[in-house]
C-alpha cells in the first residue's frame, strides 16, 4: 500500500487532483481493528477547471495513472499491485473530509486520512448496514472528538438516522 500512497502524492504534486484522503475500510484501520478489505477507497478533489463542468469524468486522472502503467480494472485502478478508486468528493461532507484529513504516516510516506469524526458521518449518511457495523466499531475502538462529530451530524442534516443508529 506504500507504494500506492506515493503515487497518490505524486498526483497531488503534478495537480492532477487538487487533494486526496483515504476513505472506507482503509483509512479505518488507522482508527479501529482491521476490516477485510480488497480496494484502497480514495476521494478526491479534481482540480476547479474539471469540478465544474456539467459532467465529472476522471478522465484525466485514469490518464495520467495509464500513461504510468496502471490500468483500469472495472471500478479500480490496479497502482502498485493495489486496487484503488477514485471517488470524487460528490458532496459537501466528503469534500470537507478531505480538506481536514490528517496526515499518517505509512512506513516512508505520508498518507492523507480522513478524520475519525468525518469517517463516523460518511458511514452514517452513506447507510449501508456494513456502515453500520462499522460504526458501532468506531463507537466502541476509536479516539475521537465526540462535540465534533455531533458538529458535522447536525450541521449535514443527519441527526435522525444518527438517532436510529445510536439508540
Amino acid at each position: 500500500m506504500e507504494a500506492a500512497i506515493r503515487v497518490l502524492n505524486e498526483m497531488v504534486g503534478d495537480g492532477v487532483v487538487d487533494a486526496y484522503a483515504l476513505g472506507g475500510a482503509m483509512a479505518a484501520v488507522f482508527y479501529v481493528e482491521p476490516v477485510a478489505t480488497f480496494d484502497l477507497d480514495v476521494f478526491v478533489i479534481l482540480p476547479p477547471a474539471e469540478r465544474d463542468q456539467l459532467v465529472i469524468t476522471l478522465e484525466r486522472q485514469n490518464r495520467w495513472l495509464s500513461d504510468r502503467g496502471y490500468h483500469a480494472e472495472g471500478e479500480h485502478v490496479m497502482v502498485e499491485s493495489v486496487p484503488v478508486q477514485l471517488l470524487p468528493a460528490y458532496n459537501d461532507l466528503v469534500a470537507e473530509a478531505v480538506v481536514t484529513a490528517l496526515d499518517k504516516p505509512l512506513g516512508q510516506v505520508t498518507a492523507r486520512v480522513c478524520r475519525p469524526e468525518h469517517l463516523m458521518a460518511i458511514l452514517v449518511q452513506t447507510g449501508r448496514a456494513k456502515d453500520r457495523a462499522r460504526l458501532q466499531m468506531f463507537l466502541e475502538e476509536a479516539e475521537f472528538d465526540s462535540a465534533a462529530l455531533e458538529e458535522l451530524v447536525d450541521r449535514f442534516g443527519l441527526r435522525e438516522r444518527w438517532m436510529a443508529w445510536t439508540a
